[in-house]
């Protein structure tokens, strides 16, 4: 949809602004303005839309990873990591965060790191698994050696578990791999 604006500019030049192209022009007449979008609206109804007829949901090609780390570098790390594989990466910071995202969008698999605030990533699977629209999702948990034991006594909450730091290509082999089991 475009929107068109006319207004009087200095010197009695009329500006018109068509937003869908975002583009600014200054016309010497309000007939040269009108006749540039009634042009604009012709082109539009000729070509169709792109979008049109297409379900907003549907996934696109790439597969999207919710990645949730506390810890900035590392989350810049894994996304661009997961990103260069050819993955669409949705980002959150927290638990809590994350599951509000995976509510919200759709998403084909959850990395999360173990220990984060204001929800873990224990407590994030636990509701993953427990919501039916969300429990069928892969789920790999990130975690240092030392919670080693605290993520094993979590076993079903989780499909794979990695240890950080993990290898880029461990990371996109595993996922790959997840994904293919789907």
């Amino acid at each position: 949809m475009t929107l068109s604006l006319l207004s009087s500019g200095p010197r009695g030049f009329v500006r018109c602004v068509i937003l869908r192209r975002i583009a600014s022009l200054e016309l010497s007449s309000p007939a040269v303005a009108s006749s540039l979008m009634n042009q604009e609206h012709q082109s539009q109804s000729a070509a169709p839309n792109q979008n049109e007829g297409m379900d907003l949901k549907q996934r696109p090609a790439q597969p999207c990873v919710l990645l949730v780390e506390d810890d900035r570098s590392v989350l810049r790390y894994l996304e661009v990591t997961l990103q260069r594989s050819g993955f669409r990466v949705v980002t959150a910071e927290d638990g809590l965060e994350a599951m509000k995202l995976a509510l919200s969008l759709p998403i084909d698999l959850v990395v999360t790191d173990a220990v984060m605030p204001n929800l873990s990533g224990q407590e994030l699977a636990r509701f993953l698994r427990s919501n039916q629209k969300l429990s069928h999702l892969p789920i790999v948990l990130l975690t240092g050696q030392e919670n080693q034991k605290a993520a094993g006594a979590a076993e079903d909450l989780f499909d794979v578990f990695l240890y950080k730091p993990v290898k880029a290509e461990e990371l996109k082999n595993c996922l790959a791999s997840l994904l293919q089991k789907r």
